[in-house]
């Protein structure tokens, strides 16, 4: 384990002296504090004002910004190793395969998650310093739930990028496919079910529907906190859920599960990798 930790730590350190760390947490409190802001300028109105609105908006935000970093981010853990030539150099360390893995993967996680709760925090005390509305106490759940799970969502796409990247020969190759991910998960999925919808003019089981947004971390991400405020209206692809109300802690369990498997998956795939 102490291993497994050194590495994490070369991971973070590298994060930080390449501003990866400052670079995340920037975008994400800037885009966080200007879709809060400026969320409602379509009706004629700016400022922080609705606390469940202001959730649900910046979860339509995150669901597109966090794959894509995360992604990009670790695409090239394992197979940018390699093509430099390094690999087999840490290998000759005593250093087991699972352990490098194990620790970069963590190494990324670590930045994916400070990085999201800096950014976010910083955009929830801009919020709550500026709005007459929005109370510290009354943002204090919601918002831990908010990061929380876009913590988990970030480590999914982490692993994800790990599979793509212990599983291909070339970098280039390797951010291609990493891109066609992100492209899959977060658009062509749900226009996929909304196509489902409108072919069959809606006349689809409302009981096992709803179940097809499971296979899809990005909807997961996006139902916990929807269902966190249950009066919240629900519109487009997500309405569907109305028949089948999930808990958060199972939705939770499920980011988690979707992390586990790429992450399993992963491992096998170095464990088999030709050097």
């Amino acid at each position: 384990m102490y291993l497994v930790l050194v590495v994490a730590g070369k991971e973070f350190q590298d994060g930080l002296r390449n501003r990866w760390v400052v670079a995340i947490a920037f975008i994400l409190a800037l885009l966080a504090t200007g879709l809060a802001y400026f969320g409602s300028a379509a009706s004629g109105q700016v400022g922080f004002s609705s606390l469940s609105s202001t959730i649900v908006s910046l979860a339509s935000l995150a669901v597109f910004i966090i794959p894509l970093i995360a992604l990009m981010l670790a695409y090239d853990g394992i197979v940018g190793e390699d093509e430099n030539g390094t690999l087999l150099l840490l290998l000759t360390y005593p250093l087991s395969r699972w352990q490098l893995l194990c620790g970069k993967m963590f190494g990324h996680g670590l930045i994916m998650a400070f990085s999201t709760l800096t950014g976010f925090t910083t955009s929830a005390c801009i919020m709550a310093i500026f709005s007459d509305e929005l109370q510290w106490l009354d943002m204090l759940a919601p918002f831990s739930v908010f990061i929380g799970s876009a913590i988990l969502l970030g480590w999914v796409f982490v692993a994800i990028a790990y599979v793509i990247s212990t599983t291909v020969t070339e970098k280039s190759k390797a951010a291609g496919i990493a891109l066609v991910v992100w492209f899959l998960f977060v658009l062509v999925f749900d226009l996929g079910l909304l196509g489902i919808l409108v072919s069959t003019e809606g006349n689809v089981d409302a009981k096992w529907f709803p179940y097809l947004l499971l296979l899809n971390p990005t909807d997961i991400f996006r139902l916990i906190n929807i269902t966190y405020f249950a009066d919240q209206q629900l519109s487009g692809l997500m309405a569907v859920v109305e028949h089948a109300r999930f808990s958060i802690g199972s939705l939770m369990g499920g980011l988690l599960l979707w992390f586990l498997i790429p992450a399993v998956v992963a491992w096998v795939s170095f464990s088999r990798r030709a050097l």
